[in-house]
């Protein structure tokens, strides 16, 4: 990975004079052109370029980033993620979870256990790499190092309607150099929670969530305290709670509540940990990081261009997983970006582009508007929830259901009556 092609080579226009960029398109023919260039190399983008690929379309994956790289996550993968991995794609787990300790600051403890696995641990670098592996498996081409400036559709370095130039930054340390342009038929951002592919898109958040993490190695006779088994502890600020995700002999503990509480989730994060006896114990790694979700009217594209994963702003409200939501998002950018790809003008473009925002708004969207509920219960009723998942056997079924991937928060909602009345009781409630 990180080293360019030959026949990569051939799909780069130098911009160090942008109004050459048309005239050199024109003399490579539509060679020069990239199908799908898929921004960012993270589960959404890999799984984009996946989708693309794998249908025997021309497609380039952009990291800035050497692989495999660390990310702030807890790295569980509950069922909806693994059913939307790759054909072959073996999990590199770390643990299989079957046990859920939940406590409410701390206090009043229960877990409730399973027989069957309720959801896997992966570390992020690993996982992730391997997805990128598989996309270049089914024929995408990777390039990392390598930071997007910007997107332009329009101007002297696009040489028609149907291309999208895609700016590269100068890879010189002093930020001095040559901008090339790569030229695409259909962009996908997947570029993380601070996308540049998004806010060229225009995309609109209205939740903004800090959360901080520690990997904290341990000997092996804790590790075996915690093997198979994970905790939530519903935090102190509303919407917050923590984790600890046992991965051999790491455990990782983190904890998410709203930005702009980043004292107090500093705090809650030292007092969890000390809470658990983990603070004699030096973390390997220490690291924050902000989720954002999107707003219900914000835009899924522009012109040739789609974003998906966290660059759209597509994550669990309440939970803020994002794992399964970048890669079902990414596959269906990747799909979609083909059609667009295939487009001859920008009606049947933005036709595609729309079909792509209707679909994810008919999947994750709804999932999405069932998690903001829960999290406004949540909000104003920790001690509520506590209560029905601990000690109400349906809540706790449909909650394995849901990590396992039987159905979703959408689903239960839709299918089950009784599921959709507790969670009206409980919007009253919480009222």
């Amino acid at each position: 990975m990180g080293h360019r092609s030959d026949r990569e080579q051939k799909y780069i226009v130098s911009s160090e004079n942008d109004a050459t960029g048309a005239e050199a398109a024109d003399e490579l023919g539509d060679e020069a052109v990239w199908d799908v260039v898929v921004v960012g190399a993270g589960p959404a983008g890999a799984s984009a370029a996946y989708a693309a690929a794998v249908s025997g379309r021309r497609v380039l994956l952009l990291e800035k980033s050497g692989l495999p790289r660390y990310k702030t996550c807890g790295g569980g993968i509950i069922g909806p993620s693994r059913d939307s991995l790759p054909p072959g794609f073996e999990l590199p787990l770390q643990d299989r979870v079957h046990a859920v300790t939940f406590t409410l600051g701390g206090r009043m403890a229960r877990t409730r256990r399973s027989r069957r696995m309720l959801f896997g641990l992966i570390n992020r670098p690993e996982f992730d790499a391997q997805l990128v592996e598989h996309a270049e498996k089914a024929g995408a081409v990777v390039r990392t190092g390598v930071t997007v400036s910007r997107v332009e559709q329009h101007g002297p370095a696009v040489p028609d309607r149907r291309t999208v130039a895609v700016v590269l930054s100068p890879t010189g340390s002093s930020g001095e150099g040559t901008e090339e342009t790569v030229l695409a038929r259909a962009v996908v951002g997947a570029d993380g929670s601070a996308s540049r592919i998004g806010a060229h898109v225009g995309v609109k958040l209205d939740q903004v969530d800090l959360g901080l993490e520690a990997e904290i190695p341990v000997p092996e006779t804790v590790a075996e305290d915690w093997a198979g088994r994970v905790l939530i502890d519903w935090g102190p600020m509303p919407g917050s709670y923590g984790w600890v995700f046992p991965k051999g002999r790491t455990l990782t503990v983190g904890v998410i509540s709203a930005r702009g509480e980043g004292a107090a989730t500093k705090r809650y994060l030292e007092d969890f940990i000390a809470r658990l006896g983990l603070a004699g114990f030096e973390p390997a790694v220490s690291s924050g990081h902000l989720t954002r979700c999107r707003s219900d009217d914000s835009p899924l594209s522009r012109g040739r261009v789609l974003v998906c994963g966290d660059a759209a702003g597509l994550l669990e409200p309440w939970t803020r997983e994002g794992i399964s939501f970048a890669l079902r998002s990414g596959r269906l950018a990747g799909e979609w970006a083909v059609r667009v790809a295939e487009s001859h003008d920008a009606v049947d473009a933005r036709r595609q582009a729309l079909n792509y925002a209707f679909a994810i708004k008919a999947g994750l969207g709804v999932e999405m508007a069932v998690g903001r509920r829960m999290l406004a219960v949540f909000e104003r009723r920790p001690g509520l929830l506590h209560a029905v998942l601990t000690g109400f056997r349906p809540a706790w079924n449909v909650f394995a259901d849901i990590t396992r991937g039987s159905t979703t928060l959408a689903g239960m909602v839709r299918t089950h009556p009784l599921a959709r009345r507790a969670l009206d009781v409980l919007d009253k409630r919480a009222s």
